[in-house]
C-alpha cells in the first residue's frame, strides 16, 4: 500500500469541508436575516448592545457611581450627552454600564429557562399519563398568575438583589416554554420515524435526546428570543420598585424610579432610560420574528 506524499491527509480534507459547510450555513442564515429589514434592525441593535456592554469602561466617559452635586440635573449638552441625574452622575455613562446588568439578567434567565422548560415539556408530552398530568397541572398553577405579580411575590420572599431577580423571573418564565415543548412532542410522539427508532431498541432517553429535543429546539429558541423583551420589562419593573439592583448600581428601571420626582422639570432623567428599555425590547421582538420566519418550516 502506497501513500502519495502530495495528497493531503483525508482527515484534514474532511475537516476543511465541514468548516466550509458550517460557514456556508452561517452565511446563508445571516443572509436570510439581512433580507428582512426589521430583523436586521433588531439584530444590529442587539449586537450594538453587546458591544457597549463588553467595552463599557472604554465607552463611558465618566464613572457611573461618582457623584458631583455641582453638576446635578444638567440638561443634555456637549459635556454630558444625555444630561445628569439628581446626584450629578452622567446618564450616558450609567446607561452604558446598565447594559451589562440588563444583559446579565436576560442571558442568565434565558440559559436557565430554556433547558428547564424544554426538559419538562418533552417529558410531559412523551411519557403522557400521570407524568403529563402532574407536570401540566404545576405549569397551569404558574401560568394562572400574571408573571410580574408572581415575580414580585418571589422577590418579596427571597429579598431584593440581582440574583434573586434572576431566580424570580426564571420561575415565572418557564411555563410557556414547557407548554410549547409539550405540544411539539405530542405531534412527534406518534411519528413513523420515532416508531422505527423504538423498534430498533432505542431507550426513551435516547429517543428524547437524539430525536425529539433537536426537533423542538427551533421553536423553543424562537420563544425564548421573543420572551427576552418581557424579561427586560419585568427586570425593569422590579428595579423600579426597588427590588432589583440596589443603589447606586445603574440599572435602567432603578434610574427611572430615582428620577421620577424630577420628571416634569428634567425630562431627560426618566425619558432616556425609558427609551433604552423600549428600543432594546423592540429589538428582541424584531429578532424573534425574524428567527421564526427562518427556523419555523411552517412559516414558509
Amino acid at each position: 500500500m502506497t501513500v502519495s506524499l502530495d495528497s493531503p491527509p483525508r482527515g484534514n480534507a474532511e475537516g476543511r469541508q465541514r468548516l466550509q459547510r458550517t460557514a456556508g450555513r452561517i452565511a446563508g442564515f445571516v443572509g436570510k436575516m439581512a433580507r428582512n429589514p426589521l430583523t436586521a434592525i433588531g439584530g444590529s441593535i442587539i449586537l450594538l448592545l453587546l458591544i457597549v456592554a463588553i467595552f463599557a469602561p472604554w465607552i463611558a466617559p465618566y464613572n457611573p457611581l461618582v457623584q458631583d452635586l455641582d453638576s446635578a440635573l444638567l440638561p443634555p449638552n456637549a459635556t454630558h450627552w444625555f444630561g445628569t441625574d439628581e446626584f450629578g452622575r452622567d446618564i450616558f455613562s450609567r446607561l452604558v454600564y446598565g447594559s451589562r446588568i440588563t444583559l446579565y439578567i436576560v442571558l442568565l434567565v434565558s440559559l436557565t429557562v430554556g433547558p428547564m422548560g424544554l426538559l419538562l415539556g418533552v417529558c410531559a408530552g412523551y411519557f403522557g399519563g400521570k407524568v403529563d398530568m402532574v407536570l401540566m397541572r404545576v405549569t397551569d398553577i404558574f401560568i394562572s398568575f400574571p408573571s410580574l405579580v408572581l415575580a414580585l411575590a418571589f422577590v418579596a420572599a427571597l429579598g431584593p438583589g440581582l440574583e434573586h431577580v434572576v431566580i424570580a423571573i426564571t420561575l415565572t418564565a418557564w411555563p410557556p416554554i414547557a407548554r410549547l415543548a409539550r405540544a411539539e412532542t405530542l405531534s412527534l410522539r406518534q411519528a413513523d420515524f420515532i416508531s422505527a427508532v423504538r423498534l430498533q431498541g432505542a431507550s426513551s432517553v435516547r429517543v428524547l435526546w437524539r430525536h425529539v429535543v433537536p426537533l423542538c429546539l427551533p421553536s423553543v429558541i424562537i420563544r425564548i428570543t421573543m420572551n427576552m423583551a418581557g424579561i427586560i420589562l419585568t427586570a425593569a419593573g422590579l428595579g423600579f420598585l426597588g427590588l432589583g439592583a440596589q443603589p447606586p448600581e445603574p440599572e435602567w428601571g432603578a434610574m427611572i424610579s430615582s428620577g421620577r420626582t424630577y420628571m416634569m422639570e428634567c425630562w431627560w432623567v426618566v425619558t432616556i432610560p425609558g427609551l433604552a428599555i423600549l428600543i432594546n425590547s423592540l429589538a428582541f421582538n424584531f429578532l424573534g420574528d425574524g428567527l421564526r420566519d427562518i427556523l419555523d418550516p411552517r412559516s414558509e
